[in-house]
Formats: structure tokens, sequence, C-alpha cells
């Protein structure tokens, strides 16, 4: 997504939600890509959640991999963990257009690849976590919807979407355990699951 990664160079200050939600409408669009299996990974689920708005027709299952699963007008500063909060609100106030990456030991990755993610990850630009999406719940009427927690990371705003949805029969809810980022630490047994999901 624009100011991530490899587009890390674009990073600026009018990077917002819109802008990744419309980078991920744009790849679905342009490629021509139809039942997809449309994966959103922690702040991800708010991406997703946007982009089954306007791509329903093209999405055959959506899963939230230890992700939010907002509703309209959340975002994540609002929905986030207490120190996630507070951090993107100092941020703020100092003026701040992005946010430092946080560290795979925090995320609990595997010490072995530990360094390998630090290395990958890149500031995060700020709007994207303080804006509020807009959704009308299109992505309810996706007919397969999959969440998938990472028990190995400590997330209570995570542990209340999990037994949310283990509440509705319109969804498949999964563990694994592990850290947050399961596609590094239990790569196999993600996919499993998500072609299991398809």
């Amino acid at each position: 997504m624009t100011g991530l990664g490899e587009r890390s160079h674009l990073v600026d200050g009018k990077v917002n939600l819109a802008t990744h939600v419309r980078d991920i409408v744009n790849v679905v669009k342009w490629e021509s890509l139809n039942d997809i299996v449309l994966v959103g990974h922690s702040y991800g689920g708010i991406i997703i959640s946007g982009v089954a708005e306007e791509m329903r027709e093209a999405i055959g299952s959506i899963v939230f991999l230890d992700a939010f699963v907002p509703e309209n007008g959340d975002s994540l500063a609002a929905k986030a963990s207490q120190p996630v909060r507070e951090a993107i609100s100092a941020a703020v106030d100092k003026g701040e257009t992005v946010m430092k990456p946080v560290s795979a030991a925090v995320f609990r990755v595997n010490e072995t690849d530990r360094g390998w993610v630090d290395a990958m990850c890149t500031p995060h630009p700020l709007a994207t976590f303080t804006d509020k999406i807009t959704i009308t719940g299109a992505r309810e009427r996706i007919a397969k919807k999959a969440y998938i927690r990472a028990k190995g990371y400590p997330s209570v705003p995570f542990d209340g979407v999990q037994e949310r949805l283990k509440a509705d029969a319109a969804w498949r809810v999964y563990e694994l355990p592990c850290g947050h980022d399961a596609m590094v630490d239990m790569p196999d047994r993600l996919t499993e699951v998500l072609v299991e999901v398809a």
C-alpha cells in the first residue's frame, strides 16, 4: 500500500485510509480479479472492510487475520489497545505524519525471524490510523467469512472480536498458537486455513 514497504518512498501526510482502500480496490479492478480470498492482517482488517464496500462481487471469501473487524465509523485509533491509542494520540499531538514500526518482539514473532521482520518494517502513515471507516454492510453479505486469532499474541481487542464472531454462525473462527505475524510463524498452517476458507 502507498507509503509502506516497497512503496515507502511515497509516504507523506496525504496518505490516508481512503488511499489504502483504493490501493487494494485498484489491484482487484485492474487485474480483473474474481472470486478472490481477500485477507487483511491486523490494521488490514479495516482496509478489507472498505474494499468489500466497492468490490464485494469479486470477493469469494474474506479473512481477518488477527485483525480489527470495524463497524461503521470506527478507526484503528479508537479500537486499538490502550498503549497503541496513547501512542497514536501522542504522535497526533506532536504533529507527526507517521508512526514508527512496532518491534517484532512486541508482536511475539518467533526469535529466529525477528531481525528480518524488523528490517522489513517501515513507518506507517498516521492518518490511516485516525481516519474513520465508512461501511454499510457489504462485508456481511460475503458468503464466506473467517476470523483467525493468533493466540500467542496477547490482545484484548482481538480477543473481543474473536468471542463476538464465535457467536455468529455466519463466521468461521480459527486459532493459531503463534505470534501476531502468523504468516511468518506458521505459514503452512495459515495456508491450509486459507484454502479451507476458500
